[in-house]
Order: C-alpha cells, then structure tokens, then sequence
C-alpha cells in the first residue's frame, strides 16, 4: 500500500519503533550489529568446512577427484554403439536398456519414479541399484510415490545440489501435474532428465484419462521459448525406435545446460530401415533435430516427417506408394527445436521448400505444423479418443500404411491442381 493511502497509521507506528518518516527504509544500528554478527558466524563455519574438506581431501586424494569429475559434470566414456538393443523394442524399453548401463557407469546419477517403475521401465535401473531407505542411502533409486510434482520439484533441488544428474520417469500424460517444477528447470537451465513413457493413445483400455493427445504440444513449446542463454529452454526428444532411443540418451546425458524430455512408446516399435547398413551412425543425425532416414534419387515427389513410432508407420506406407512410382524421402524428427537451430542450408536440404510434406503424428496436428510448412498436410489426433488395444485405435484413427497411402495420394493430387 503506498504510504499517501496508508495515513496517520503508518506513520504513527514508524514513530513508535524509532524510525524516522522521513526516511521510512534505514536500517537501525541494532539491527546491522545482529547481521554482522550473524555474518562473522557463517563467514567462521565456512572456513571450518573449507579446511575441514581441505584436510579431508589430502587424506582422500581418489575420492577428491571423483568428487570433482561429479561436479564437472563429466561423464565416464560410455560405449554406445556397442550396447545391443532388442529388435523392434518399444522406446520405453530400449530405454530400460541404457538406464541399465548407467546404473553400472555412472556412480552419480539417481532415478525416480513416481509409483510406476515397472511400467515407465526405470525399473532397468534399479536392477542394478536399490532404493532409498530410512536411514540407507547407499542406493541410487528413489521411488517417489504417486506425487509427480513432488518428484520434479525433488529432482530440481538434486540439480541445484549439484554433482548429481537426475532423471525422472511417469507416464507422459502426467506431466501436467509436473509442470510447475518443469518450467522452473526450464528457467533456470536445470539438466533434469524426465522420462515420460505411454507417448500416445496406445495405452490400452486405460482409456482417454491416459491418452497424451495434447501434452507433446505443449511440451514442445518449451523448445520456443528461450532462457536467459538465449538457448532452447528444453531439449525434447521423441526417438523413432530403439536406436534412436540410444542416441536420445546419449544426448541427454551430454545436455548439461536445459532439461531434457524423452519421450517414449508404450508399444513395440518396428525397427527403422537403413541406407547406410549402420543404423546407429544414422541415428547420430538426431543430434541435429532432425534427419533423412531413408531417401529417393533425384527430388523426391513428397517428403513424410514423423517423430516416434510413427515414422515406422511411414516407412511402411511409403512402401504403398512406390508402388505408385513416386520418389518418397522420410525424415525422423526427434527434436524440432534442434532441427530450428541448424543453418538454413541444413534444413533446406532436409525439407526444402518447393516439395509438399506430409506429417504424420499421435498428437495434434499442430505439433508438426512447424515442419510441413503452410503447404503442407498433417495427420494427426483431434479428439481424446476412445479405450481400447492400440491396435483396434491405429485402425480407427488412421495409423496405419494403407491410411498413410490414403492421405498421401489424396494432398498430391490437389497439391497439383
């Protein structure tokens, strides 16, 4: 309340405690001695600790070194391309996969879930690990209950600690609960990982209470919104099958500046083909947002783009349309954000913008608006959709090769007129 509307009152107490209305803001005497004095105390304790870890350090020499890689964010060199991945894995386990290998890697990483380890699969972890316990914490699990907010916020606290990388893993639909503390990582260039899984309508007859029609959207438009860096504010990444589910972590683990969402499938995904026979050099390309997976001689007639599992779907209808004798490129794009910061040459060479697109996406539309391009046609999700096996829902929704072939040859043909 400014002080012409709080009157005689104001004034009246600022003379009873000894102030000076005249100037309402000075600090008294008594009260800079007091935080002087306070001052000097934690100005003593911190030295104590310093020579106290000073003394420590010279009796530990392996274990101060250690300390300091943790605090550098250094990450023991990790073998990649030599982890094998199950054929035609669903991302969530491809991801259980890796989470295995760090937990016998890297001694500083905890992982959380809220109440849901066997299904978000963070459980890949804690194979290797134990939880935390009262009074024990020699684990490097914490099973946060089904409190998702709690979990990121205990997660953010666990990033600003410092020394530690710490992920996070629920179904996807339930970041809405978590993203208070997500865009405060987001703010503050927190290296959070969140593990979100059961990335579409494909979760079974749980119906549309845990469908993520629309959470990719939203997510994604952290990848819009700059932080004081005047970086992405968030890394997200939709990897297309196992491999890339490989790649998204490595990416992850490497992203030190911003939090980083994977985002990954509750379903079995049929593994992506390959021009180069190495599909993990090709699953390399996600580094830049986005890439070609599979391509034509010469121009192509249209370009599919798709992230997760349905740039398989793609794949298999772009086997309908060769048929048609149509030159077909498919691009897999994990990260938006990443493809938007690579030179305009790069992109152009990607999508360039004289071919019709066609977007194929779990979500709205809208997700892939960005990289269609105003020509362009998406297919998506427009409804919280019905229960049911997400077979029966691919169906009905459209994803499937034959609607691909559909919906392709349906935007060529009045993309010629």
């Amino acid at each position: 309340m400014p002080v012409s509307e709080a009157g005689g009152s104001f004034e009246k107490s600022l003379t009873n405690l000894g102030g000076d209305i005249n100037n309402p803001f000075i600090i008294f005497e008594d009260v800079k001695a007091h935080y002087n004095n306070i001052l000097d105390k934690k100005r003593k304790s911190a030295a104590e600790w310093r020579k106290r870890k000073s003394q420590w350090a010279d009796g530990n020499s392996e274990s101060d070194k250690k300390l300091h890689s943790f605090y550098s964010g250094e990450v023991p060199d990790i073998d990649y391309m030599a982890i094998r991945q199950k054929e035609g894995s669903a991302t969530r386990a491809a991801s259980a996969t890796i989470l295995g290998v760090y937990a016998q890697k890297v001694e500083n990483m905890i992982v959380a879930s809220a109440d849901l380890a066997n299904s978000d699969k963070t459980d890949g972890f804690l194979k290797y690990t134990k939880p935390f316990t009262k009074g024990d914490f020699t684990g490097a699990f914490l099973h946060a209950g089904v409190s998702e907010l709690t979990m990121a916020a205990v997660m953010n606290g666990i990033a600003l600690h410092g020394g530690v990388i710490p992920a996070c893993g629920t179904f996807f639909v339930f970041s809405d609960y978590m993203k208070p503390a997500v865009r405060l990582a987001c703010l503050m260039g927190l290296p959070v990982k969140y593990i979100w899984t059961h990335d579409a309508f494909r979760v079974g007859e749980d119906g549309p209470t845990h469908q993520p029609v629309e959470q990719e959207a939203q997510i994604r438009l952290m990848e819009h919104l700059k932080n004081h860096h005047g970086n992405n504010s968030m890394l997200v990444l939709r990897p297309a099958d196992a491999t890339e589910t490989t790649v998204a972590w490595k990416m992850a683990v490497e992203n030190r500046n911003t939090p980083t969402a994977l985002i990954l499938s509750r379903q079995n995904i049929r593994d992506l083909p390959s021009d180069t026979g190495d599909r993990y050099s090709d699953s390399l390309k996600s580094e830049k947002g986005a890439y070609i997976v599979q391509d034509c001689e010469g121009e192509p007639d249209i370009i599919l783009v798709a992230s997760g599992s349905e740039v398989s779907t793609l794949a298999e209808g772009a086997s309908l349309l060769r048929n048609d004798n149509l030159k077909i490129r498919i691009v897999s794009a994990p990260s938006e954000g990443l493809f938007r910061n690579q030179p305009e040459e790069y992109r152009k060479s990607v999508i360039p913008d004289n071919v019709p697109v066609f977007g194929l996406t779990a979500g709205l539309p809208v997700t892939l608006t960005g990289l269609v391009g105003t020509k362009g046609k998406v297919w998506g999700v427009n409804s919280f959709g019905y229960s049911a096996p997400y077979k029966v829902l691919d169906e009905k929704f459209g994803f499937t090769a034959e609607n691909v072939y559909r919906q392709v040859s349906d935007y060529l043909a009045q993309y010629k007129r």
